[in-house]
């Protein structure tokens, strides 16, 4: 079977964006993962596929159901979440991957099943200093709404595991959000709001600046 692809950030940190019903099945997952329960686990991710590489709201671990199966050592479950599109580059708030958290609780066994595999190879200091702009630009264009709702801002570490590197990064208020995607050593950036007629814009990022390329496309 061939390997899901999720391809959408989810950054939402404050339970105030979330309907009731969404925060109680979230709750589920985090709790299910947490136990060990991965029949309820895949219930719940059936339902909510791309709830895979999401975090308990509000949480300060920024453990997903994969560093809970890498925790457990439960090698099954972390193969059957790999399938269904868990990031194997993403960490958590403490910057330790399903692979790290997996050898620090002695289960060496999934060292395999766990070592991300890069599609996209880029120098981490060009990652570090591509994020950092995008970071910063998304704090521009979101008006505050970033700060406001303390979102959690795209990994772009994620990025290089992707077939096709592009994702999507919705912004709670601003009725749209951020498209990105690696182009080479660079990063095209695409924010537009649902709600302001040509409200488009493009960037393009490199280590060394950021460039507005287009706007008023949306």
């Amino acid at each position: 079977m061939e390997k899901a692809e999720r391809t959408r950030w989810d950054g939402a940190t404050t339970r105030d964006v979330y309907h009731q019903d969404t925060l109680a099945r979230r709750e589920l997952l985090a709790d299910a993962a947490r136990d060990a329960d991965w029949p309820r686990v895949f219930e719940q991710l059936a339902q909510n596929p791309d709830w895979v590489n999401a975090t308990r709201v509000g949480g300060p671990s920024g453990f997903t159901v994969l560093h809970q199966a890498a925790w457990h050592g439960a090698q099954d479950a972390a193969a059957a979440l790999v399938g269904c599109g868990a990031w194997r580059t993403l960490p958590t708030a403490a910057g330790e991957r399903a692979i790290d958290v997996a050898l620090a609780r002695g289960h060496k066994s999934m060292s395999a099943l766990l070592q991300p595999v890069v599609r996209h190879p880029l120098p981490s200091p060009t990652l570090t200093a591509l994020e950092s702009r995008f970071h910063a630009l998304i704090r521009a264009d979101s008006h505050g709404l970033a700060d406001r709702h303390r979102l959690r801002l795209p990994t772009l570490s994620v990025l290089t595991e992707l077939t096709e590197p592009r994702m999507y990064f919705p912004v709670p208020g601003m009725y749209g959000g951020f498209g990105y995607r690696l182009d080479g050593d660079s990063l095209v950036t695409e924010s537009s709001s649902r709600v302001v007629g040509g409200s488009g814009r493009r960037h393009r990022i490199t280590v060394e600046a950021t460039e507005l390329v287009a706007q008023g496309f949306v």
